[in-house]
């Protein structure tokens, strides 16, 4: 599959190395220029490109940056992406820490939904809440006692089976997190954020997230 990575920090870049490692076609981005990927390239066998070339011909594109970085991404991101791009969204809010103020955000818009507006295309939350190195560390067979499972939220339920069936690929389970508009139960110091759990322990733990924004996340 070609997928484009848009981000190359901590997640976009295990995601890249373990992509790969699986035979994936990866081209990858991040906000400095591909000449400050070689490392990454020459390790993994991705190809170094400019964020408004990372979903050329993209069947998957995961947007891994700051959230306040969203807005300055290229227009028309998409335009040359396949004809049904699945669009990954590992993005958390944190106004105090980075992002400053988002008065939409602030104002109850899940921190998703005010994405999938920035970029003009659905996106599939999912990897938000999951430790960089558990990309490389945790990866388990299906059935194994130990596997973790990810929550994934999204509208277009064939991108969602898309997203799950490449993170079983990856080596966890997934558990259905509703739509886009409930993806707040997986936003940062909720009960999933963060749980390495198998499925049933991380189902309770949406089930048990409060719709009220922590304190510690609002600006």
């Amino acid at each position: 599959m070609k997928i484009g990575i848009i981000g190359a920090g901590n997640i976009g870049g295990n995601l890249t190395r373990r992509l790969t490692a699986l035979g994936h076609d990866v081209s990858v981005a991040n906000s400095r220029g591909p000449h400050t990927l070689t490392a990454l390239a020459e390790e993994t066998g991705a190809t170094p490109v400019t964020a408004a070339e990372a979903a050329r011909g993209a069947a998957v594109v995961v947007v891994t940056v700051p959230l306040k970085a969203v807005p300055d991404l290229p227009s028309g991101l998409f335009a040359e992406a396949a004809e049904d791009v699945v669009v990954i969204d590992t993005g958390n809010y944190y106004p105090k820490e980075r992002d400053g103020r988002i008065a939409a955000i602030e104002d109850g818009l899940t921190e998703s939904r005010w994405t999938e507006q920035q970029l003009g295309h659905r996106v599939i939350k999912a990897f938000n809440g999951t430790y960089a190195q558990d990309i490389l560390d945790k990866p388990r067979p299906q059935d194994h006692p130990e596997r973790i499972a990810v929550p994934v939220a999204g509208d277009d339920e064939a991108a969602k089976k898309a997203v799950r069936d490449l993170i079983d690929e990856l080596g966890f389970d997934t558990v259905d997190a509703g739509g886009i508009d409930d993806s707040w139960r997986q936003q940062p110091d909720t009960p999933v954020y963060g749980l390495r759990a198998g499925t049933e322990a991380v189902g309770k733990a949406l089930k048990a997230a409060s719709p009220q924004r922590p304190e510690a996340f609002r600006a």
